[in-house]
């Protein structure tokens, strides 16, 4: 079987752009976009995590730039996406990662409620920051896609849109309504080139899924161990995919293996949904 993590050339002369690029799956796609031949661009708000991981791209021989980046900010989308094509030459790709998460706030307790609620401000966050801000970055992309004939966007989903629970109503709506744009943009930039499709990811091992199974096991006052075997026993793999993995097939999106696939959202969960 043909590794393609070690396939460099891939995206070779391609320049991309990651948002969120800081720890966990936004790292990971950065640094598999740059081992497959592409330059990045790197937007965070966090100038520690751009530099890290900027570190890490330019160990790698490939060229890196970087701008703090508030996604819901136009002007800050902007700026990054013009020092993408002003030191780097072009834009290729985009993906959208920067979310917030929002999580265990009722629809009836706190739909409705008055601005500066805390509980009411976490719907508005999620909306802006995972739809209205990946559209943003999105927005900002675009001309310089057509000018060059093409490009690649992907948006990053949730597995809160197939697995809904109760109280993750502000991220599982937004990251819904993000899938559903990507098949809008998909149809309405189909004509100037430009490809857009969406990444609904599982668990993913890494910090946050350890730390959940963490809190778990001494929840159910069981070993670590059992906790990770009953959640990788709930995908058709047996595993839970890692960061790594599901990068892979966000530089499959990006690469001109996947020139027919537009308006779709790839599933990358090791099979726990089917």
């Amino acid at each position: 079987m043909t590794d393609v993590s070690s396939a460099p050339g891939l995206l070779a002369g391609r320049v991309a752009l990651v948002s969120g690029a800081g720890p966990g799956l936004g790292r990971a796609t950065a640094l598999a976009l740059a081992r497959h031949g592409a330059d990045i661009a790197l937007a965070a708000r966090r100038l520690e995590n751009l530099e890290s991981v900027g570190a890490e791209i330019a160990a790698l021989g490939r060229r890196v730039v970087w701008c703090e980046t508030d996604i819901t900010d136009a002007g800050e989308c902007e700026r990054v996406v013009a020092r993408a094509v002003d030191e780097l030459g072009r834009l290729d790709i985009v993906v959208n990662n920067a979310h917030r998460g929002g999580s265990n706030h009722p629809f009836v307790e706190t739909f409705g409620m008055t601005a500066g609620d805390d509980a009411a401000d976490a719907w508005h966050e999620a909306m802006d920051v995972n739809l209205w801000g990946s559209l943003t970055m999105t927005r900002s992309a675009i001309e310089p896609m057509r000018e060059q004939g093409g490009g690649r966007v992907v948006m990053i989903g949730t597995m809160a849109v197939r697995d809904v629970r109760a109280g993750q109503g502000p991220y599982a709506i937004s990251k819904a309504a993000l899938i559903q744009a990507a098949r809008s943009l998909a149809v309405e930039l189909g004509p100037s080139g430009i490809r857009v499709n969406a990444v609904l990811p599982g668990y993913i091992r890494g910090a946050a899924v350890e730390s959940w199974m963490a809190a778990e096991a001494e929840r159910r006052g069981v070993d670590l161990s059992v906790v990770e075997a009953d959640l990788a026993s709930s995908t058709a793999l047996g595993s839970i995919p890692t960061e790594d993995e599901v990068a892979g097939t966000i530089v499959w999106l990006a690469s001109d293996l996947a020139l027919p696939v537009t308006g779709q959202t790839i599933d990358v969960n090791a099979g726990q949904w089917l």
